[in-house]
């Protein structure tokens, strides 16, 4: 399969950074103490070494043996009115990953795209608090493994739709995305406009929702239910696209044998944080979609208090994965992480079930940044023991490489058994090849 070249961003000098003033409420002098005192991002202070370069990123490689192909659409909803929008309709814009037939030529797609880069890399940067130097993530020339609009494998494939998580872009879990369609999976990435960061063709961009802006319920459920009607309107336009119509808005040539190669009979999807409740939410409104797999999202519009949301007290006849981290799980009620939402569905759900959970990971090991923090912070710190401290407070202790294996390895074996109907070992209880994997009983 050809893979994207490796990239080594140039960084930030150990010495200078130092030097600059850096505190992380961690003691630099034993590797013990750096362990025991946790890193507190609110609290750090950078300022910009002269030897500062952005920082690119490796992506793991897919695991699968097909060459891969992407392309992004740009789709107008005539049917939802948005006066904010110059169509006066929903705009949405997506990305198809997939199996690709000839690579030859065709270049490395970029991780995101330029504008879109510099919000994420604003954000990360300034509003969530790292106190890193802007520009410390070069997501606009990190490359992926997929070519720009190769030809696509005219056989057939599962189609798999991902919702990103609360505020953030569609392009943040592409390596999980990529691996899927690796695997033969043709996966359909969206970004929920006005929500999350949205950039369309002609350099037009909308910023989503602030990252200090936090979820309110109304919020929320306004939100779950606008992704839910983004993933059928999306399903509606790939229906199209198989029968023979362009449905990009700009008239873009489609990939040759993207048609032919969409198998809208075994359709799933997935999503991280608010997109896994989009998902759930999904599934039980529109029976097209045949399984889904929630990344550590409760199903509930305010955790706090209140009555679980509908999918939560109703359950689903489609097969569900809930995969959680150490923060979100169904068992040990009274416990900080007892997610009632979870506990809720798992009581209601009338389909195939399972709960997974991903031991000392946080939230975001369900997501690229995973990866990107262990390679951000080893290329500004080296191999300082100071990197153990940053990693367990942003994603948890889990290996971020065993957290994309592992991660990769369970949401294959999930729609390969519940699209595919391939039964899966995998799913039938605890692998000493994934010690780090719970089974939720």
């Amino acid at each position: 399969m050809a893979n994207s070249r490796p990239t080594a961003g140039r960084s930030v000098s150990r010495r200078g950074i130092l030097a600059g003033g850096l505190t992380l409420g961690v003691a630099l002098a034993s590797p013990a103490v750096a362990r025991a005192v946790p890193f507190d991002p609110h609290r750090s202070t950078v300022r910009t070494d002269p030897d500062f370069r952005p920082v690119t990123f490796r992506l793991p490689a897919p695991t699968g043996r097909k060459a891969l192909g992407t392309t992004a659409l740009h789709l107008v909803d005539r049917s939802r009115p948005d006066p904010r929008m110059p169509s006066g309709h929903r705009e949405l814009m997506v990305s198809l990953w997939y199996p690709a037939s000839v690579t030859s030529g065709a270049p490395f797609a970029k991780y995101m795209p330029k504008r879109t880069a510099t919000e994420v890399d604003s954000a990360w940067t300034g509003e969530y608090g790292l106190a890193l130097p802007t520009g410390s993530f070069d997501f606009a020339n990190t490359e992926t493994h997929s070519r720009v609009d190769a030809a696509m494998q005219p056989v057939p494939h599962p189609v798999v739709l991902f919702s990103p998580g609360y505020q953030y872009s569609r392009f943040v879990n592409t390596a999980q995305v990529e691996d899927l369609a690796s695997r033969g999976y043709v996966v359909v990435t969206m970004d929920h406009t006005h929500e999350t960061p949205t950039e369309f063709p002609g350099g037009r961009f909308l910023p989503g929702v602030p990252a200090d802006q936090l979820p309110d319920p109304a919020f929320t459920r306004a939100a779950v239910e606008t992704r839910t009607a983004d993933a059928r309107f999306v399903l509606d336009q790939l229906e199209r696209i198989a029968g023979g119509r362009n449905q990009d808005t700009d008239g873009k040539p489609l990939p040759s044998g993207l048609g032919g190669g969409l198998d809208l009979e075994k359709v799933g999807m997935f999503g991280f944080g608010l997109g896994g409740y989009a998902t759930a939410n999904t599934l039980l409104v529109d029976r097209r979609f045949g399984a889904g797999l929630d990344l550590d999202g409760t199903l509930q519009d305010d955790p706090s208090k209140g009555p679980l949301g509908e999918v939560a007290r109703k359950g689903l006849d489609q097969p569900f994965l809930l995969f959680g981290s150490d923060t979100t799980q169904r068992t040990d009620e009274g416990k900080e992480h007892y997610d009632k939402s979870w506990a809720g569905f798992w009581d209601a759900q009338r389909g195939w079930k399972l709960n997974l959970g991903l031991a000392g990971a946080k939230q975001k090991a369900f997501t690229d940044y995973q990866f990107v923090f262990d390679q951000l912070f080893r290329a500004i710190y080296g191999e300082d023991e100071i990197i153990t401290s940053v990693m367990t407070a942003l994603v948890g202790s889990v290996d971020p490489a065993r957290s994309v294996l592992a991660q990769r390895q369970y949401l294959t074996a999930f729609f390969d058994q519940n699209l595919r109907h391939r039964p899966e070992l995998l799913l039938r209880g605890e692998s000493p090849r994934f010690p780090e994997v719970r089974f939720a009983r």
